[in-house]
């Protein structure tokens, strides 16, 4: 049997925005995983403490990290706006313009997606000062959200509405809430749902803007912590 992926509409304009940035976002962890060890490696072989012999002071250093956090996750933006460009002109069915940008705010949502969680990695690497730790610290808070998520859900609130609604001002759940799955809008699974539940209600793909100002907010807190750290710890 021959299946072309390409053929069944998944590199469509405008879906392809969504399902793109969706699978890039689980990438990111190649790049947390070098933020976490450029800042473990400044305590390890003593460069903070160097940067402010030459003169940096610790809020100039948390700027200079701060920049290199931006540019990875604008870099990373910029290159799956190019790939999916690309990719949607090259396969899809749709090429007019008003619907190639129709949801390009996915686009958005990815570069605040990456900016956040670089930025948690950040606040990790500063925290614990060694990568391997502070890679397993950032899992372990992962986790910790999630079990926390399903308590309310099972034991507190028993409604899953309210805890989504109270679970959604998590740092790493409101990150990750920013693009939702994309698989069930895809066209084979929306008419094998239709065959099998006719009366379900739709899903809502959108990207919410106070979802995005939380993870701002999130953002804004771990590098003022981050800064706070450093400020107090003797180097």
């Amino acid at each position: 049997m021959e299946f072309k992926l390409a053929d069944q509409g998944i590199f469509n304009f405008p879906y392809i925005w969504h399902f793109n940035t969706y699978i890039a976002v689980y990438l990111k962890a190649f790049l947390a995983i070098v933020i976490v060890s450029m800042m473990a490696n400044e305590y390890t072989y003593g460069t903070l403490k160097q940067n402010l012999i030459d003169g940096l002071s610790k809020k100039e250093i948390i700027q200079s990290k701060f920049l290199v956090v931006l540019l990875f996750a604008l870099s990373s933006t910029v290159f799956i706006f190019i790939l999916t460009l690309i990719l949607g002109y090259s396969f899809s069915s749709f090429t007019e313009i008003s619907i190639v940008f129709t949801d390009v705010a996915y686009i958005g949502a990815f570069f605040l997606n990456l900016l956040a969680f670089f930025s948690f990695c950040l606040f990790a690497g500063i925290l614990v000062k060694r990568s391997a730790f502070a890679i397993g610290f950032v899992i372990l808070w992962f986790i910790g959200e999630w079990i926390i998520y399903a308590t309310l859900a099972n034991k507190v609130f028993h409604d899953m509405e309210l805890t989504e609604k109270v679970t959604s001002f998590f740092p790493l759940i409101s990150i990750s809430s920013l693009i939702v799955e994309p698989v069930t809008r895809f066209k084979a699974y929306k008419a094998i749902e239709t065959q099998m539940n006719a009366d379900a209600l739709p899903k809502d793909y959108s990207v919410h803007w106070d979802n995005a100002a939380v993870v701002v907010m999130w953002t804004i807190i771990f590098m003022l912590m981050s800064y706070r750290i450093l400020k107090k710890r003797d180097l």
